[in-house]
């Protein structure tokens, strides 16, 4: 699964997704240290090229039933703590990517590609229009980054997601088509809410709930690490898009400009909902910057 790499507004690899199950790929790093994929060497910017790295698609090997590897603990989790609840959800592999099973507002069905690396999960465009979102002047959009080029692409908030039995409302998704015909990524607007543990041996993956008991020391239920990690990822977003408004502003295009200033308020707004939840929760002031 090709992982996609400290993200904030940044989607580096979605090009990659969709690669055939034989080949070779080609992985850079730009000057900012975001990984990019291509699946041709002249889709590299020519500076890269000298440092580009093969990489060999590998085939599909059913796994031995003899051997076991331990499960892959992510989101720099130790151990699952003892009141969280844990829900098992089922894999499927598709190539080199593990797949699993979403219900978008309790009531549509489809199959996404797990990233716990990226940012944000995706919707593509059949499935937006099937949930009824219409994209128009108003609607944020946050620009990402392909191998060639920097495009807008439409956010908008899920009403809800459902993996197994885990359900999160409110979730931010980006519409946005990706290889061949994936109709979504469940990334870190969604995963963030949970301890994740993949098990790719096995098919399987587990989601142990952040929230717990409220205590001094988990105000509203939650520890430092999933506040810290919230108000990082409204900040970073929010002092990325300031970053490109700036640019536009030099460059005088004002429709561009537009897009920037919607999504700079709707970032503004979430953050502002995440301070009043933080406030009245009691969440120490050092774990909101």
């Amino acid at each position: 699964m090709f992982k996609i790499k400290r993200i904030c507004l940044l989607i580096a690899v979605l090009a990659g997704l969709g690669s055939p199950a034989y080949g070779q790929m080609y992985k850079w790093v730009d000057e900012k240290g975001t990984a990019h994929f291509a699946d041709d060497l002249s889709k590299i910017p020519e500076k890269y090229r000298p440092d580009a790295e093969i990489r060999k698609v590998p085939k599909e090997v059913p796994p031995p039933e003899t051997r076991e590897k331990p499960a892959l603990l992510l989101n720099n989790s130790k151990v699952a703590e003892p009141e969280a609840i844990a829900n098992e959800v089922a894999l499927f592999r598709r190539h080199e990517l593990l797949l699993a099973e979403v219900t978008l507002h309790g009531r549509v069905k489809r199959h996404f590609v797990v990233d716990t690396g990226a940012s944000f999960t995706l919707i593509n465009r059949q499935t937006a229009r099937e949930l009824g979102f219409v994209v128009n002047e108003s609607t944020p959009f946050i620009p990402i980054y392909t191998a060639s080029d920097m495009i807008f692409t439409p956010l908008v908030t899920l009403q809800s997601v459902r993996v197994g039995n885990a359900e999160v409302e409110n979730v931010e998704a980006l519409i946005h088509n990706l290889p061949s015909d994936t109709a979504g990524l469940l990334g870190n607007s969604f995963l963030n809410k949970f301890r994740v543990v993949i098990d790719a041996i096995n098919g399987k993956m587990t989601l142990f709930s952040m929230r717990g008991k409220s205590s001094p020391d988990r105000p509203g239920g939650y520890n430092r690490d999933y506040w810290v990690g919230q108000f990082r990822f409204y900040q970073r977003n929010l002092s990325e898009l300031r970053r490109i408004k700036t640019k536009y502003e030099g460059r005088g295009a004002s429709s561009e400009l537009n897009r920037v200033n919607n999504s700079i308020r709707f970032f503004e707004n979430q953050l502002d909902d995440l301070e009043r939840k933080a406030s009245f929760a009691g969440v120490p002031r050092n774990w909101r910057e």
